[in-house]
């Protein structure tokens, strides 16, 4: 290390040791007993059996697995697991999901993009070579697109469609000069473009250097020693190998590096002190840098950060605010969910860099640069000192939305990261700070006046908030996550004092918001192992029902079975439980019951409602048999398809397009 200054979806059941890495559905052997397991066991094995049981809006489809993906710890025990959709094996992109589980086993809280059950043959009538022809038409200046992955793209949440889609990034430039990277979305049947999804993201800074600094790099390379995939050069891609590292001059490159070096690496160590999360992309690493664009510009684009420099050419755009903007994209892009699309969310992305540029700001409080709310106000962009933001009143710079309700679907993104930067002032400091700091008004309609918790407490809270991001993350979800995020991490004062910053901005509470009071509105959750079973007419199937206490204090859930075909009895015992009990489900089949494939609803009934569903399929054993679209399959059941015989791996109808070697999830070859 080189100090340089410068004067400038699983089975319920099956866990694996350790219970690490993402599981794929294939079941294991039993657990231990939850005595015998750690605290992380339990809480990934809670986290487990919602993700299978199709909990609330976890729900899955036969086809469908929920694959965890990236565990997280935080403090007190909680762990947050991330579970990505899959379909047929295929990738898809939406209904992605977080799971919040404590050492006890408790589900705290479960979000998910919302999702309709999927029902779509896999089979792509376009090629994945015209598919390319057509993706990469859809940047000006193509340079290079990769290969065009078959996957799912979901639009529109429950009541929307499911597109089979052929899924290729592009980069380039656009027609006016600008860097794009581009992920777009040919639908595989049509060969139309359904959706593209601009990857860079852009922002403004300034150039200013911060007296003497240290910066961890190597002795001869501008590669960052402790902080994996971190170096800072030209457009090259390659790391300046010049030392000492930079002049001070305000448009000297290796003296841009020094300045983005020393910030990133401030918001990486603010990241580990105030809220425990382990560097930009959770896992102790950052994307490299890059100085010296040519054009008035500095981005993030899904690999690397870049910097150019302000309109008059008077220096680089390399603030403290301005690197941390952009590495607070990687952060946003590396959460939950990952970036999603539309004007909300993309203002939210937006947003989250202004967040922990300021965050960023109030960790090093360098005297060059106080720390402040407005975003880029010594950038000298326009060639003097007007902020390109403002944070505490969004309306003052461009007359920027203050309150959610301002917000429409054309809003600019950049405009509408707005109330979502004017809520984390409100959290941080208040409505009426005092001292040197200025007032923040409040939308009509919210409380009278907010308490602010202290930028640090603030910080520990959003970051705690994105860990339980989705893809369709938006302003309500966001206040239900860091309310969630503030008891769970607090208690009850910053608990409330997230409610009211959101209501300030005028984001309303939701039905069953977390009481802060002292204990959460009382509720549980219901799961079902297995999920799905068969057996012939004249016999009978189980499953165990189990309820989890997920807020206040355990209560009385009445148990229901519905959907039920004639000749199909179901039963509940008990019908009754306290929550954090279970009770068991059997199916009657009755003789001369009609084969087919039936969902059972189970309710469950308390302070709230819940259901899951069981998936029965009934039939006697043909044996083999030749596979053929429209019929109802089991598990277990076996065919012949193209001379070579598979087994059904969980019970579903066939659709055209679903034949045996297309779908490895469904069908195994024996």
């Amino acid at each position: 290390m080189k100090s340089t200054r410068l004067g400038a979806v699983v089975a319920a059941l099956a866990l694996t040791a350790g219970l690490t890495g993402a599981f794929t559905g294939t079941t294991g052997a039993a657990p231990p007993p939850p005595e015998r397991q750690g605290g992380k066991a339990r809480a990934l094995a809670a986290a487990d059996r919602a993700a299978e049981s199709g909990l609330d809006g976890l729900r899955h489809s036969p086809g469908e697995e929920l694959v965890r993906t990236t565990v997280t710890p935080w403090d007190g025990g909680l762990y947050y697991a991330a579970y990505e959709r899959t379909y047929l094996g295929l990738p898809v992109t939406g209904g992605d999901a977080v799971v919040l589980a404590d050492s006890r086993g408790r589900v705290l809280d479960v979000a998910a993009a919302p999702a309709p059950e999927l029902s779509l043959s896999p089979r792509a009538r376009v090629s994945a070579a015209a598919a390319e022809r057509t993706a990469t038409a859809r940047v000006a200046h193509p340079e290079k697109a990769t290969a065009p992955e078959l996957g799912v793209l979901l639009k529109g949440g429950n009541d929307g469609r499911a597109v089979l889609t052929w899924q290729s990034t592009v980069t380039g430039t656009t027609a006016a000069g600008a860097p794009s990277v581009r992920e777009v979305y040919v639908d595989a049947r049509t060969g139309k473009v359904v959706e593209t999804r601009e990857r860079v993201r852009d922002a403004s800074g300034q150039g200013y250097h911060y007296g003497t600094v240290e910066i961890d790099t190597a002795a001869t390379s501008m590669t960052d020693p402790l902080r994996t995939g971190f170096q800072c050069g030209g457009q090259n891609g390659a790391p300046y190998t010049t030392p000492p590292w930079g002049n001070g001059g305000a448009n000297d490159l290796e003296t841009a590096c020094v300045d983005i070096m020393y910030a990133a690496q401030q918001e990486f160590d603010m990241l580990k002190e105030w809220t425990g999360y382990n560097g930009q992309n959770g896992r102790g690493g950052l994307v490299p840098a890059r100085a010296g664009l040519s054009v008035v510009n500095a981005y993030y684009d899904g690999s690397k950060t870049t910097y150019g420099r302000n309109q008059t050419g008077t220096n680089q755009l390399t603030s403290i605010d301005v690197v941390a903007h952009e590495y607070g994209h990687e952060i946003f892009d590396r959460t939950p969910g990952s970036s999603g699309s539309g004007s909300e969310n993309g203002g939210m992305n937006e947003s989250t860099g202004d967040i922990f540029g300021a965050i960023t700001e109030a960790y090093v409080n360098s005297p060059a640069d106080p720390p402040d709310y407005t975003v880029g106000e010594k950038a000298r962009f326009y060639g003097d000192t007007r902020p390109i933001r403002n944070m505490y009143n969004p309306s003052l710079v461009n007359n920027d939305p203050n309150c959610y309700t301002q917000l429409g679907s054309g809003t600019e993104v950049h405009a509408a990261a707005g109330p979502q930067n004017h809520w984390f002032y409100l959290l941080a400091e208040g409505s009426s700070p005092g001292g040197s700091k200025p007032n923040s008004p409040i939308c009509a309609g919210g409380p009278s006046s907010v308490t602010g918790v202290g930028v640090q407490k603030a910080a520990k809270i959003f970051m705690g908030g994105l860990l339980l991001k989705t893809s369709g993350w938006n302003h309500r979800a966001a206040r239900a996550a860091t309310i969630t995020a503030a008891k769970a991490t607090y208690g009850a004062t910053e608990c409330n004092a997230v409610k009211a910053a959101w209501s300030a901005i005028a984001v309303p509470a939701a039905a069953g918001e977390a009481d802060c009071g002292g204990s959460q509105t009382p509720d549980f959750s219901l799961a079902l192992s297995p999920d799905s079973g068969g057996t012939e007419a004249g016999g009978s199937a189980t499953a165990t029902v189990s309820t989890t206490t997920t807020g206040g204090d355990p209560q009385s859930v009445a148990l229901t079975a519905s959907g039920a075909p004639a000749g199909v009895t179901a039963s509940l015992s008990p019908a009754t439980v306290t929550s954090g009990n279970s009770a068991t489900l059997t199916l009657d089949v009755a003789a001369g019951t009609a084969d087919g494939t039936y969902p059972i609803t189970v309710t469950g009934t308390g302070s709230t409602t819940h259901t899951v569903t069981y998936t029965l399929t009934v039939g006697s054993d043909p044996g083999p048999g030749t596979w053929a679209a429209g019929t109802s399959y089991r598990a277990g059941d076996t065919v012949t398809y193209g001379g070579r015989g598979y087994r059904c791996l969980q019970a579903h109808t066939a659709l055209p397009g679903w034949e045996p070697p297309n779908v490895p999830a469904l069908w195994q070859p024996v």
